[in-house]
């Protein structure tokens, strides 16, 4: 899970890295033409031109790189993507979480172990999402409904090629 998480990061951070590099060399090589862009980026959210240029002219004189980063490419510096941060997050939490279908296994009557533990799984998947939510200010609901119809379609599709190979636990 975490090796897949860095990858997957790291990808979204080549990306955003390619993006700053040919976001340099287009305001080194054609900087009146950048500016005009940054420009009318502005003009586009509703200021009049004059003031969308002095605008432009500002922050490019504070941070002109920053500036075109931010209003041209949607990447701020400090929010750029962390490939370790996230695959420590995915590892500490695939092992945290992996000890709610153990903990399942061994409370449950033989009878009832495999609903408890799907059920206990897809509860923790619940608060896993509501929590990632709730972490990234997005609404509670829709991001625990996400993780836990995702964990339940897996979980189905694991079933079924178990069911499909003749290895499914009954």
């Amino acid at each position: 899970m975490a090796v897949g998480e860095y990858v997957s990061v790291s990808s979204q951070r080549d990306a955003e890295q390619a993006d700053i590099g040919r976001e340099k060399r287009e305001l080194m090589a054609e900087p009146q033409a950048k500016m005009e862009e940054l420009a009318m980026i502005y003009v586009k959210r509703g200021l009049e031109k004059n003031l969308a240029m002095k605008v432009a002219e500002q922050l490019s004189a504070h941070d002109r790189l920053g500036a075109h980063m931010r209003d041209e490419l949607g990447i701020d510096q400090v929010d750029l993507a962390r490939p370790m941060q996230a695959a420590w997050i995915s590892a500490a939490s695939f092992a945290f979480f992996a000890g709610v279908p153990i903990a399942a296994l061994l409370v449950a009557p033989a009878a009832l172990r495999i609903p408890v533990i799907a059920v206990l799984s897809l509860v923790s998947l619940a608060a896993l999402g509501a929590f990632g939510g709730y972490l990234g200010g997005a609404p509670l609901g829709r991001a625990s409904l996400r993780v836990t119809l995702g964990g339940a379609l897996a979980m189905a599709v694991t079933a079924l090629i178990g069911r499909i190979l003749g290895v499914s636990v009954r």
